[in-house]
């Protein structure tokens, strides 16, 4: 008797059902993926929506889902807080500087390779589709005028000093114990960010091709700054 099933004389259709299953799971997979991210970003858009018309203190996150038709534990699955919704927009931002300083050649000088994988994250956000440029200004917006966000925010560029100094002792051969260079240049990095930031919401600048010019030119500045006036 033979094990190949009836009407398949070659014995090649069972392989070509399992081929098909695979890619219809993959293109399954794929369309809950980009489903998860049109419900994350639907609830990103409506809370900036409510920040910017009401306030980040007075929207709450049943005003957040109302707006978007979800429960609250759909919510809960994309964000733990009210405050990521806003910080986790930016964290992406932490990601893409990390990995990109991670890739840098190993003989570039500490704070250049900040610089080029600053450039890096600078590219990213001027170079977004019109949507992300928006979400970026808007993000910018809410931080600047919600002082707890901007208590927020100093965490986060308080760990993300963190790692980009463990990842530039790396680099250098040496031990953050014992050694204070890598918090140093990462601090001289980040003072500058945070500086041209700041006066880009002082001049009430948020187009994000604007943004990354100000900030390039602030860090192009430091350099300069320490060897003419320290």
């Amino acid at each position: 008797m033979s094990a190949v099933p009836a009407g398949d004389p070659s014995g090649h259709t069972h392989h070509r059902v399992h081929g098909h299953g695979a890619e219809q799971d993959r293109a399954l997979a794929g369309l809950r993926e980009r489903k998860k991210q049109r419900t994350r970003l639907a609830l990103i858009d409506a809370a900036l929506d409510l920040f910017l018309a009401q306030g980040y203190e007075a929207t709450t996150i049943d005003e957040i889902v109302a707006a978007v038709e979800v429960s609250q534990r759909t919510f809960f699955r994309y964000f733990g807080t009210k405050e990521d919704v806003v910080t986790s927009f930016l964290t992406e931002h932490d990601q893409v500087l990390e990995e990109a300083l991670a890739a840098r050649p190993p003989e570039e000088r500490p704070f250049t390779a900040l610089f080029e994988s600053l450039r890096v994250v600078l590219r990213t956000i001027a170079e977004s589709d019109p949507a992300d440029s928006a979400r970026f200004r808007r993000v910018r917006q809410v931080i600047e005028a919600t002082p707890s966000l901007m208590a927020a925010q100093m965490a986060r560029y308080s760990a993300s000093a963190e790692a980009l100094a463990t990842e530039i002792a790396r680099r250098e051969g040496v031990d953050m114990e014992q050694d204070l260079r890598p918090r140093i240049v990462v601090s001289f990095y980040l003072a500058a960010t945070k500086v041209a930031f700041e006066d880009c919401a002082r001049h009430d600048i948020w187009d994000p091709g604007t943004v990354a010019a100000r900030v390039e030119e602030a860090v192009t500045l430091v350099s300069r700054t320490m060897r003419d006036w320290v």
